[in-house]
């Protein structure tokens, strides 16, 4: 299988359960929810996603025609930090449309904290060390267990109650960033949030660090 990404780069975990811990971001290209063309927005199955997963021309992306490939490019961006810290997230897009058990395998082997990030529309593999699902709006669950459910909220016709008796160790409310950054849909979505988890104490608030002290 070739592997494509759209790009790979060291930080700091912005959200949910990991957020603050330095790991290698490493986003698949493409998604089962949307195409990522603006066109196609309007009738998408997720229409509020703010991230570009087309083509493999971000940062360090490409197309890797092995898992060793795809760990040599990891290994290159954690470089001479503590080999024993070795973390990495893989997002997207859709990341199990490609992250499969031969690249998680090399991926562990090569020392590394896997955590992931998806829509919970595909079944994970095993070997996923933090597995994070973000339903997007009415689209059906088939990961229904893991180690955080992070609900970008409010999404029209979800409600969060629907989610609480799945099996994820936590349960996180994310204020929904306005795709045209207008600051009070944006303070309302907040306190909505804050509103929802002072009322219901299995959630949590995330928030989305990297933007507020400005990192990728």
């Amino acid at each position: 299988m070739v592997y494509s990404l759209k790009e790979i780069f060291l930080t700091l975990q912005g959200e949910g359960g990991e957020a603050g811990r330095v790991t290698v971001f490493a986003r698949f290209a493409g998604c089962n929810l949307w195409s990522g063309r603006e066109q196609d927005r309007a009738t998408a199955a997720c229409s509020f996603c703010d991230t570009d997963f087309v083509g493999t021309d971000g940062e360090n992306g490409g197309k890797f025609a092995s898992p060793a490939d795809v760990v040599a490019a990891l290994d290159t961006q954690w470089g001479g930090l503590d080999p024993a810290r070795k973390a990495v997230v893989f997002t997207g897009g859709e990341p199990f449309l490609q992250l499969d058990a031969p690249l998680i395998a090399a991926v562990k082997a090569a020392g590394y904290f896997i955590a992931v990030e998806s829509n919970g529309t595909i079944r994970a593999p095993e070997g996923v060390d933090w597995l994070c699902v973000s339903p997007k709006g009415e689209n059906r669950l088939y990961q229904t267990s893991g180690q955080e459910l992070k609900l970008v909220w409010p999404q029209e016709n979800v409600d969060p109650a629907q989610f609480v008796g799945m099996d994820f160790e936590r349960f996180y409310l994310q204020p929904k960033d306005p795709l045209d950054q207008d600051p009070v849909v944006r303070a309302a979505h907040t306190q909505a949030v804050i509103d929802y988890c002072l009322k219901n104490p299995q959630w949590r608030m995330s928030v989305q660090t990297h933007k507020i002290v400005g990192i990728k």
